[in-house]
């Protein structure tokens, strides 16, 4: 029975029978890239369960942070767009913001879940951190390392300080002020009051260059030489100022700068 033997048995109603297999059609197709229609050990859950996290793609992990599709894209989808906005650079995700990851305009990323990625991502900088953290710091490396961990992934300048005691041991780590992409500001005022505050005797600066270059523009040099005057009149010790990227790291105290 063909169309037109069929428009005439049901009159305008074949459009609508049309319609509705068409619609049907879609659904079956849309069925078909659903991750619970997957073989169950390319599902994201059940592998990580089966053969552990390192099994899993990046794309993978990120779709377990995501949870769920839309009606078009599934959530593994949903992650491998993600990182393609990224680059496929995880260091360059760790930096977005969850109000960043939204304006990629991702369909299927929202508020809610841009929060989780981030917060999952931050726990990871955390953790990679707390590998580089000395109790004593004994030169510029041992800061460095921990400070670089830390403050890399950031698409912003910011300034930070570490606060020790008199036997150098951390007693405090706060970002004191964030600037754009080029550049920020820090105010002694502030740093001093801080280091009071935690019985510190020495400081080590630091501020992080999104760029990637390590080397100190002028305007650096002048605000360590204003802190440290500032600090001697409380006999606080700023025994080195540490600049970090992705590419490493610059020390004021082991170019002499200081």
């Amino acid at each position: 029975m063909n169309g037109v033997c069929l428009s005439g048995i049901f009159g305008e109603d074949i459009n609508s029978i049309r319609k509705l297999y068409f619609d049907f059609a879609i659904v079956c197709i849309m069925r078909k890239y659903s991750i619970k229609d997957w073989a169950k050990d390319d599902q994201p859950r059940h592998k990580l369960i089966q053969k552990g996290t390192h099994a899993l793609s990046n794309a993978e992990l990120l779709a377990i942070l995501i949870n769920t599709g839309t009606r078009r894209e599934s959530a593994v989808s949903i992650a491998q767009q993600l990182l393609a906005a990224s680059g496929n650079d995880l260091q360059k995700l760790a930096g977005l913001s969850p109000k960043e990851m939204v304006r990629l305009k991702i369909k299927g990323l929202g508020e809610a879940k841009a929060i989780g990625i981030a917060a999952s991502l931050e726990l990871g900088v955390r953790r990679n951190a707390a590998l580089f953290k000395k109790e004593k710091i004994g030169s510029s490396r041992d800061a460095a390392g921990y400070l670089q961990a830390t403050l890399q992934y950031l698409q912003r300048e910011v300034f930070a300080v570490l606060f020790l005691n008199r036997a150098n041991k951390i007693v405090h780590f706060e970002i004191i002020s964030e600037g754009g992409i080029t550049g920020t500001v820090a105010d002694p005022r502030i740093i001093l009051k801080k280091a009071l505050e935690n019985n510190a005797t020495a400081v080590i600066l630091c501020h992080n260059h999104p760029s990637g270059n390590l080397q100190p523009s002028s305007a650096d040099e002048i605000l360590t030489k204003k802190i440290k005057t500032a600090a001697s009149f409380l006999d606080i010790l700023v025994t080195d100022h540490i600049i970090v990227s992705r590419e490493g790291y610059f020390s004021f105290s082991d170019e002499g700068l200081l």
